[in-house]
């Protein structure tokens, strides 16, 4: 009996050292398979991170760019305004003034062609007599 149950209690040890044997391998098995996937993930995720980081760069970079251009347009935009503003300005000055320009550049012709007919040798001293008296006679009628 003593020897019997001895040899039963060493075969049960030996299939529980068998039986933790294999549990340990599994384990270190299932810890090397989840190292190495975290390991994958790790790399992953910085190379995530690495891709994130330069598309943030690019984009202040798009972004740094799109500010000056607004800031050159708008600029340019300012100036073309203000050329308008100084064109609209000289247009309605012109347009203001344009029959007073329109008369006395007729004056001015006319005046041009009397002093060309008083040097080519007209006497315009009679027609303004004339004229003069026309005008005292017309004032005394009212």
């Amino acid at each position: 009996g003593v020897m019997a149950m001895m040899d039963l209690l060493v075969k049960d040890l030996e299939k529980e050292m068998t039986v933790a044997e294999t549990e340990e391998k599994v384990s270190q098995e299932d810890y090397e398979k989840t190292m190495a996937d975290s390991a994958e993930k790790r790399a992953q995720d910085s190379k995530s991170l690495n891709d994130k980081e330069a598309a943030k760069a690019d984009m202040q970079s798009s972004l740094e760019e799109s500010v000056d251009e607004q800031k050159s347009t708008t600029k340019e935009h300012m100036a073309t305004m203000k050329y308008i503003q100084e064109l609209h300005a000289e247009c309605d000055w012109l347009l203001q003034y344009f029959d007073v320009r329109k008369q006395a550049r007729a004056d001015e012709i006319d005046s041009l062609g009397k002093a060309k007919a008083v040097l080519s040798g007209a006497d315009y001293s009679l027609l303004q007599r004339a004229s003069l008296s026309r005008s005292r006679k017309f004032l005394r009628q009212v």
